[in-house]
């Protein structure tokens, strides 16, 4: 028995492989489970939406139609290779097929056998992709979508244990049917088939090594005023409420909180008399006494405070 991978793996086996993920509404819960079970899993299967149009084509998959509701599969992967996950669970997207190809999928034997026969419920055991392209067999595949589909399909079989043989195409699961298909990259471009997509997905399963997803961008340092911060410990303590003079104030308060110096209920941007006193003690700790330890802050005593607490002092 294969159980599904949960929400989160399975975000995490895309993402870590490589693949932009957009996680459209609620898709964690949004299913068919009431119309049956979901697993056990055995492969992951293909198909084209016959539509254009990225925000169509979700919305689409994602809501179905009268004869078939949604989800229509568990993301939708567009031109430009981002896939869109818009259901976990049980979705209308692999219908009825052939005993055995699902055998063959199970044992991961090649070539599969022709599909004949639609006698198994592949709802159940197949998570599936919807790629955006119009299944004319002229709307060509763009290189991007092809390589996302590869990965994706591929971080799946990782998180599994599963070899290339355990992904396949609609066409090679239900008597009838024609995808994927179209040409790669261009009107006249080579043929998109399944072999091909298996032969990548195989390359990349056989890199121990994949390729991360895109690093998350680096926050600039956290920067306070000095001179701001001088003139809100000075105009604050009188004021009546919490009024904010200078923003800013709201990560002294923090870095005077993590000291254990400042109530965090009083970390709120407002430099009143309980914040001024906290800086006090800290000039205190400093080495300060007297007058140099009026809460009012100084260059040298935040510097410090800066360096422990990760931000940066300007003028």
């Amino acid at each position: 028995m294969t159980a599904p991978l949960s929400a989160a793996r399975l975000l995490t086996a895309l993402t870590g492989n490589g693949v932009d993920v957009v996680e459209v509404g609620a898709w964690r819960t949004h299913n068919r489970n009431h119309k049956g079970p979901w697993g056990p899993v055995h492969g992951v299967m293909i198909h084209h939406t016959v539509s254009t149009g990225t925000a169509h084509s979700v919305a689409l998959c994602r809501t179905g139609y009268n004869a078939l509701p949604g989800p229509l599969c568990h993301g939708v992967i567009d031109k430009a290779g981002t896939v869109h996950l818009i259901g976990y669970g049980r979705t209308n997207h692999a219908g009825s097929g052939d005993d055995d190809v699902l055998d063959a999928v199970i044992d991961e034997r090649s070539p599969l056998p022709a599909d004949n026969e639609a006698t198994v419920d592949g709802n159940r055991h197949f998570y599936g992709f919807e790629c955006i392209n119009l299944g004319d067999g002229h709307d060509p595949w763009p290189e991007a979508q092809v390589e996302a589909i590869a990965r994706a399909a591929a971080g799946i079989c990782r998180a599994h244990g599963w070899a290339a043989e355990s992904v396949i195409g609609h066409s090679e699961w239900q008597p009838g049917k024609v995808d994927p298909r179209g040409p790669i990259g261009h009107e006249g471009g080579p043929a998109l088939t399944m072999d091909k997509i298996r032969a990548r997905v195989a390359e990349l399963l056989a890199d121990d090594q994949p390729a991360p997803s895109k690093p998350a961008p680096v926050p600039a340092p956290k920067a306070v005023s000095l001179s701001k911060l001088i003139s809100a410990a000075r105009q604050d303590p009188p004021k009546a409420g919490a009024p904010v003079s200078y923003p800013g104030a709201r990560i002294v308060e923090a870095a005077l909180a993590a000291e254990g110096l400042l109530a965090r209920d009083l970390v709120d941007g407002h430099f009143g008399t309980a914040t001024r006193a906290a800086y006090a003690r800290w000039q205190g700790r400093c080495g300060y006494s007297g007058a140099a330890a009026d809460g009012i802050p100084g260059r040298a005593s935040l510097d410090t405070l800066a360096g422990r607490r990760g931000f940066t002092v300007t003028a």
